[in-house]
Protein backbone atom coordinates (compact mmCIF):
# COMPACT_ATOMS: atom_id res chain seq x y z
CA UNK A 1 0.00 0.00 0.00
CA UNK A 2 1.20 3.62 -0.27
CA UNK A 3 0.89 4.95 2.87
CA UNK A 4 3.50 1.60 4.10
CA UNK A 5 5.72 2.98 1.55
CA UNK A 6 6.06 6.38 2.61
CA UNK A 7 6.46 5.19 6.33
CA UNK A 8 9.10 2.96 5.59
CA UNK A 9 10.74 5.64 3.53
CA UNK A 10 10.50 8.10 6.38
CA UNK A 11 12.03 5.66 8.86
CA UNK A 12 15.12 4.87 6.42
CA UNK A 13 18.51 5.07 7.91
CA UNK A 14 17.21 6.66 10.74
CA UNK A 15 17.72 6.35 14.40
CA UNK A 16 14.01 4.93 16.22
CA UNK A 17 14.45 5.26 20.08
CA UNK A 18 12.77 1.90 22.25
CA UNK A 19 10.96 4.28 25.04
CA UNK A 20 9.97 1.72 27.95
CA UNK A 21 10.59 1.65 31.54
CA UNK A 22 10.00 -1.46 34.05
CA UNK A 23 6.84 -1.22 35.46
CA UNK A 24 8.04 -1.30 38.73
CA UNK A 25 9.86 2.14 37.55
CA UNK A 26 8.58 5.53 38.53
CA UNK A 27 9.79 6.11 34.94
CA UNK A 28 6.77 3.77 33.77
CA UNK A 29 4.14 6.76 34.00
CA UNK A 30 2.66 7.75 30.77
CA UNK A 31 3.72 11.21 31.24
CA UNK A 32 6.93 10.38 31.82
CA UNK A 33 6.92 8.06 28.40
CA UNK A 34 5.56 11.05 26.54
CA UNK A 35 8.09 13.34 27.54
CA UNK A 36 10.91 10.86 26.36
CA UNK A 37 9.74 10.10 23.11
CA UNK A 38 9.07 13.87 22.62
CA UNK A 39 12.54 14.67 23.54
CA UNK A 40 13.83 11.86 21.53
CA UNK A 41 12.47 13.22 17.96
CA UNK A 42 12.31 16.78 19.02
CA UNK A 43 16.86 15.70 19.16
CA UNK A 44 16.12 13.49 15.36
CA UNK A 45 15.02 10.01 16.15
CA UNK A 46 12.47 9.47 13.62
CA UNK A 47 10.31 7.07 14.86
CA UNK A 48 9.84 5.49 18.36
CA UNK A 49 8.79 2.02 19.60
CA UNK A 50 5.94 2.28 22.75
CA UNK A 51 5.09 -0.65 24.95
CA UNK A 52 0.95 -0.85 26.08
CA UNK A 53 -2.17 1.23 24.73
CA UNK A 54 -1.68 2.92 27.64
CA UNK A 55 1.72 4.62 26.51
CA UNK A 56 0.98 5.12 23.13
CA UNK A 57 -2.06 6.98 23.64
CA UNK A 58 0.45 9.20 25.97
CA UNK A 59 2.63 9.72 23.29
CA UNK A 60 0.61 9.93 20.78
CA UNK A 61 -0.52 13.13 22.23
CA UNK A 62 2.72 14.76 22.09
CA UNK A 63 4.18 13.46 18.79
CA UNK A 64 3.18 13.26 15.32
CA UNK A 65 6.46 11.35 14.30
CA UNK A 66 5.61 7.43 13.55
CA UNK A 67 4.85 5.68 16.53
CA UNK A 68 5.62 1.54 16.45
CA UNK A 69 3.52 0.19 18.97
CA UNK A 70 3.30 -3.45 20.77
CA UNK A 71 2.03 -4.96 23.98
CA UNK A 72 4.04 -7.08 25.90
CA UNK A 73 1.86 -9.61 27.50
CA UNK A 74 2.79 -12.72 29.61
CA UNK A 75 0.17 -15.41 28.64
CA UNK A 76 0.42 -18.91 30.90
CA UNK A 77 1.54 -21.83 28.43
CA UNK A 78 3.27 -19.62 25.88
CA UNK A 79 7.05 -17.83 25.49
CA UNK A 80 5.56 -15.24 22.75
CA UNK A 81 5.17 -11.85 24.51
CA UNK A 82 5.19 -8.84 22.10
CA UNK A 83 1.43 -8.25 20.28
CA UNK A 84 0.46 -11.84 20.61
CA UNK A 85 -2.40 -12.07 18.86
CA UNK A 86 -4.78 -9.79 16.74
CA UNK A 87 -6.56 -8.57 19.73
CA UNK A 88 -3.24 -6.98 21.16
CA UNK A 89 -3.10 -5.74 17.85
CA UNK A 90 -6.14 -4.34 17.89
CA UNK A 91 -5.58 -2.18 21.40
CA UNK A 92 -2.01 -1.29 19.95
CA UNK A 93 -3.89 0.30 16.58
CA UNK A 94 -6.76 2.05 18.22
CA UNK A 95 -3.96 3.54 20.56
CA UNK A 96 -2.70 5.34 18.10
CA UNK A 97 0.10 2.97 16.83
CA UNK A 98 1.33 3.60 13.18
CA UNK A 99 3.35 0.59 12.72
CA UNK A 100 2.57 -2.99 14.78
CA UNK A 101 5.71 -4.59 16.57
CA UNK A 102 4.70 -8.80 16.94
CA UNK A 103 6.50 -11.84 18.01
CA UNK A 104 7.06 -13.22 14.62
CA UNK A 105 9.33 -16.22 15.97
CA UNK A 106 8.59 -19.92 15.75
CA UNK A 107 7.41 -20.50 18.79
CA UNK A 108 3.74 -21.43 19.44
CA UNK A 109 1.29 -18.40 19.81
CA UNK A 110 -2.55 -18.43 21.38
CA UNK A 111 -4.84 -19.75 18.90
CA UNK A 112 -2.27 -21.57 17.28
CA UNK A 113 -1.95 -18.49 14.59
CA UNK A 114 0.93 -18.32 12.75
CA UNK A 115 3.16 -15.09 12.20
CA UNK A 116 2.55 -15.00 8.67
CA UNK A 117 -1.42 -15.40 9.19
CA UNK A 118 -1.18 -12.19 11.83
CA UNK A 119 0.58 -10.58 10.14
CA UNK A 120 -1.53 -10.65 6.72
CA UNK A 121 -4.79 -9.90 9.42
CA UNK A 122 -3.23 -6.48 10.78
CA UNK A 123 -2.65 -5.22 7.30
CA UNK A 124 -6.17 -6.17 5.76
CA UNK A 125 -7.96 -5.32 8.67
CA UNK A 126 -6.17 -2.60 10.96
CA UNK A 127 -4.55 -1.37 7.24
CA UNK A 128 -1.35 -1.04 9.61
CA UNK A 129 2.55 -2.12 8.48
CA UNK A 130 3.79 -4.55 10.69
CA UNK A 131 6.94 -5.05 11.69
CA UNK A 132 8.34 -8.85 12.62
CA UNK A 133 10.36 -9.08 15.58
CA UNK A 134 12.46 -12.22 14.73
CA UNK A 135 15.21 -14.29 16.15
CA UNK A 136 16.45 -16.51 13.10
CA UNK A 137 16.68 -16.35 9.48
CA UNK A 138 14.54 -19.00 9.53
CA UNK A 139 11.47 -17.52 11.65
CA UNK A 140 12.15 -14.37 8.92
CA UNK A 141 11.48 -16.38 6.26
CA UNK A 142 8.10 -17.64 7.89
CA UNK A 143 7.07 -14.42 8.77
CA UNK A 144 5.60 -13.66 5.22
CA UNK A 145 4.36 -10.47 4.36
CA UNK A 146 6.37 -8.12 7.07
CA UNK A 147 6.99 -4.87 6.19
CA UNK A 148 10.29 -5.12 8.36
CA UNK A 149 11.88 -7.55 9.82
CA UNK A 150 14.22 -7.11 13.22
CA UNK A 151 16.90 -8.41 14.74
CA UNK A 152 14.77 -7.66 18.17
CA UNK A 153 14.53 -11.10 19.53
CA UNK A 154 18.49 -12.19 18.78
CA UNK A 155 19.45 -13.67 21.88
CA UNK A 156 16.30 -13.58 23.71
CA UNK A 157 15.03 -17.06 22.78
CA UNK A 158 15.55 -20.59 23.71
CA UNK A 159 17.17 -21.39 20.52
CA UNK A 160 19.04 -18.20 20.65
CA UNK A 161 19.99 -18.07 24.37
CA UNK A 162 23.72 -18.57 23.84
CA UNK A 163 24.17 -15.09 21.34
CA UNK A 164 24.73 -12.01 22.62
CA UNK A 165 23.16 -8.87 21.10
CA UNK A 166 23.67 -7.36 18.67
CA UNK A 167 22.79 -9.97 16.39
CA UNK A 168 24.86 -8.87 13.20
CA UNK A 169 25.16 -11.86 11.98
CA UNK A 170 21.41 -12.40 12.15
CA UNK A 171 21.50 -9.06 10.39
CA UNK A 172 23.98 -9.78 7.37
CA UNK A 173 21.89 -12.84 6.83
CA UNK A 174 18.20 -10.49 6.46
CA UNK A 175 19.71 -8.25 4.50
CA UNK A 176 20.65 -11.02 2.54
CA UNK A 177 17.38 -11.70 1.44
CA UNK A 178 16.04 -8.41 0.64
CA UNK A 179 13.37 -6.11 2.29
CA UNK A 180 13.51 -3.27 4.97
CA UNK A 181 15.96 -4.55 8.02
CA UNK A 182 15.91 -2.82 11.41
CA UNK A 183 18.49 -3.69 13.40
CA UNK A 184 17.66 -3.94 17.57
CA UNK A 185 18.87 -5.05 20.31
CA UNK A 186 22.38 -4.27 22.21
CA UNK A 187 23.01 -1.40 19.80
CA UNK A 188 25.16 0.26 22.58
CA UNK A 189 26.72 3.41 20.87
CA UNK A 190 27.01 5.52 17.91
CA UNK A 191 29.59 3.65 16.38
CA UNK A 192 27.64 0.62 16.66
CA UNK A 193 24.08 2.11 15.78
CA UNK A 194 26.59 3.41 12.46
CA UNK A 195 27.96 -0.28 11.74
CA UNK A 196 24.33 -1.22 11.73
CA UNK A 197 23.91 0.90 8.64
CA UNK A 198 26.41 0.08 7.00
CA UNK A 199 25.67 -3.56 7.38
CA UNK A 200 22.86 -2.90 5.41
CA UNK A 201 20.40 -2.30 8.21
CA UNK A 202 17.45 0.12 6.56
CA UNK A 203 16.98 1.88 10.29
CA UNK A 204 18.31 1.46 14.05
CA UNK A 205 16.44 0.63 17.37
CA UNK A 206 17.92 2.10 20.57
CA UNK A 207 16.70 1.42 23.58
CA UNK A 208 18.22 1.20 26.93
CA UNK A 209 21.70 2.83 26.10
CA UNK A 210 19.70 5.79 25.62
CA UNK A 211 16.38 5.80 27.98
CA UNK A 212 17.18 3.05 30.05
CA UNK A 213 18.13 5.01 33.28
CA UNK A 214 17.06 2.17 35.76
CA UNK A 215 19.19 -0.63 33.83
CA UNK A 216 22.18 1.71 33.43
CA UNK A 217 22.29 3.06 36.94
CA UNK A 218 22.00 -0.50 38.13
CA UNK A 219 25.03 -1.11 35.74
CA UNK A 220 26.90 1.56 37.45
CA UNK A 221 26.69 0.48 41.10
CA UNK A 222 27.58 -2.95 40.54
CA UNK A 223 30.61 -1.44 38.73
CA UNK A 224 31.14 0.75 41.54
CA UNK A 225 30.24 -1.67 44.32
Amino acid sequence: MAQFAALIQQLHHGLIVSCQAPSDSPLHDPAVIAAMAEAAVQRGAVAVRIDSPQHISAVRQRISAPIIGLWKQQIPGYEVYITPDFAAAEAVAAAGADIIAIDATQRPRPGGETAAALIQKIQQQLGKPVMADVDSLAAAEAAAGADWVGTTLYGYTATTAHLQPPGFELLSQLVGRGGPVICEGGIASPEMARQALELGADAVVVGTAITGIDLLVQAYCKALA
